[in-house]
């Protein structure tokens, strides 16, 4: 038997020869450290390695081991709080054994061995269970009931079950199968290339609250839809994907941070785990994984990440809950695509991305969405996809971008120049947009307010309406408007500022529940068109400017949820009042 070794090195990529029986995507063990890679092209008994970890120092005549499997991952309870890097090694766990700096070949089991978790059992010896059927639960954190479930092409009799502390390899239960016996542990293995399998997609119908004005407003996402923040250096992509990630109305947040740079992620690494849950008040760590791939890490590593991540979401998916995956950024994996292309000299696409980039990204996006999941009670479950793009110059044709618009449903387009403004979040009203709007008013509807869609409008109208009256301002000057178009100028103002604009740092304007966004919007909008009358019956833009209500207005974001309605109230009252004695005091 001839045995495997390097041919050749390039880079991340490695040509071996002497690979027999080697299947495409098998994970490798490249030279005497003993190198992570993975099977990216096979010709005749040469195989082509995309390498995991830095190739320095490899050199040709190093043996090579086939691991036989593909690239897996190992789901089970301890999943949570955990940090990974791009080939789910725990990081905390690494730093202890090879210092602040990561060594190479080192392989470290996902989820802890010997930890022992309290198995409850939900169903006894002898009854019938079928693929995905829950059979116990795990509590893996205060927050999350991590359910053991039955694997996909397993069903019969529950002819064992235990009950008691178990590590993650332990075996819980045994089922008898026409084919034999099957045991099931704590922990399974699962494919990251592979989708994990549901019953059917559903449509969207409910939208994913994040608190954040402008997209719960304007520009909502749904449960299990798709959305993609592209944006320049600097305008605030990974601050809005933090903010998502902190408060979205999700069970399970997985954040991948993939090729962006070591202080992004040690920021995420240093604050989540003093944040707290709005809900539960119990840290936020409790319900999120985070897996670290920065721009020093290894290029090939940035797929990985990327799989290893939305692995995670769909299995807790399969387990009955939402899950939101934030990928920042999605450009810095194409980049490594790139790489990688240009090693293996295929022929180029546009600016010298590969032709199957847009397949590629496709297939990631589409891992997401609400579905009834393999289960004999039709658990339904989502996976929220949200990937940040970073096109070199803020430009938006680029083909990272243009081929993510292509899948994606909610187009949150950030902008420079409202971010050299210190408008945050920095995100453009009038290029956005969001497919799922439509679907998404009938929720609005019957849970918010029957006028949500019309007041909608109304903002983003008065939004596009000054955009037009800028172009005129800039040519005469403010003073020669027409009052009614002042009028309109001071509307998207407030709009502007006292709505739109949201602190990630302030502790009561960081988040806004859905109800305090209807009061905020409703009023400004009610007090734009008490503006608009008053002005037809001759009273001037400046003296409106002026009024006491007007400052109220712009305090309501920085009340607190419990105090907001008697503030609203009490600007509704005045608001009235003031207008009334305005217009007296003009005409008479």
């Amino acid at each position: 038997m001839v045995e495997a070794v390097i041919s050749r090195v390039s880079g991340p990529v490695v040509v071996a020869s002497g690979l027999e029986g080697a299947q495409m995507y098998d994970v490798v063990r490249i030279g005497d450290l003993g190198l992570v890679g993975e099977i990216i092209r096979l010709e005749g008994n040469k195989a082509t390695i995309q390498v995991y970890e830095d190739t320095t120092g490899l050199k040709p005549g190093e043996k090579i081991i086939n691991t036989k499997r593909p690239l897996s991952m190992q789901l089970g309870p301890g999943l949570l709080t955990s940090i990974y890097d791009g080939i789910q090694r725990p990081l905390d766990v690494l730093r202890k054994q090879s210092g602040d700096f990561i060594s190479r070949g080192n392989i470290i089991p996902a989820l802890d061995q010997q930890k022992k978790w309290d198995f409850v059992p939900v169903k006894k010896k002898g009854a019938e269970v079928a693929p995905g059927e829950i059979i116990g639960e795990v509590q893996e954190t205060p927050l999350i009931n991590h359910k053991i479930m039955v694997p996909y092409n397993v069903s019969g009799q529950l002819a064992e079950i235990s009950d008691g502390k178990f590590t993650v390899n332990e075996i819980v239960a045994t089922v008898k199968t026409g084919n034999g016996k099957v045991d099931i542990g704590l922990s399974s293995w699962w494919t990251v290339r592979t989708p994990r399998p549901v019953l059917r997609k559903l449509p969207p119908e409910s939208p994913l609250l994040t608190g954040q004005r402008v997209l719960d407003t304007f520009f909502p996402v749904a449960k299990g839809g798709t959305a993609a923040i592209p944006g320049p250096f600097g305008s605030g992509k990974t601050v809005t994907q933090q903010q998502l990630a902190k408060w979205a109305d999700s069970n399970v947040i997985v954040y991948v941070g993939c090729g962006e740079r070591g202080n992004e992620m040690t920021e995420v690494l240093t604050t989540f785990p003093e944040l707290e849950d709005p809900k539960s008040k119990r840290p936020l760590m409790e319900r999120t994984i985070l897996v670290a791939n920065t721009s020093n890490m290894p290029v090939a590593a940035r797929e990985a990440s990327i799989y290893t991540g939305i692995t995670m979401g769909e299995y807790y998916r399969d387990m009955g809950y939402g899950v939101a995956l934030m990928a920042d950024s999605t450009s810095r994996w194409a980049e490594a695509l790139r790489e990688i292309s240009g090693r293996l000299e295929e022929m180029p696409g546009e600016e010298g991305y590969p032709a199957y980039l847009g397949r590629r990204i496709a297939e990631f996006y589409e891992r997401g969405g609400k579905a009834v999941v393999i289960s004999p009670e039709e658990r339904v479950g989502s996976l929220t996809l949200v990937g940040a793009v970073s096109p070199p110059g803020g430009d938006f044709s680029e083909p990272v971008s243009q081929n993510t618009l292509r899948v994606t449903r909610v187009f949150w387009a950030l902008d420079a120049s409202l971010a050299s403004r210190r408008h945050f979040p920095s995100i453009n009203w009038l290029t956005s947009y969001s497919l799922y709007a439509d679907e998404l008013s009938i929720w609005y509807n019957s849970n918010v307010s029957k006028d949500w869609a019309a007041l909608r409008k109304e903002a983003l109208e008065i939004l596009q309406r000054e955009s037009e009256l800028q172009e005129i301002v800039q040519l005469v000057g403010y003073d020669a408007l027409p009052e009614p178009e002042k009028g309109v100028l001071d509307t998207a103002r407030s709009i502007r500022e006292d709505y739109l604009q949201q602190s990630a740092y302030d502790e009561v304007d960081t988040y806004t529940s859905i109800r305090k966004q209807y009061l905020m919007l409703s009023t400004i909008l009610e007090f734009g068109r008490m503006e608009a009358e008053a002005i037809k019956k001759g009273v001037p833009t400046a003296k409106i400017g002026a009024l006491e209500v007007r400052k109220l207005i712009s305090k309501i974001k920085w009340t607190k949820e419990d105090q907001v309605e008697e503030l609203i109230n009490q600007i509704k009252g005045s608001m009235e009042q003031q207008f009334s004695s305005l217009v007296v005091e003009v005409t008479h």
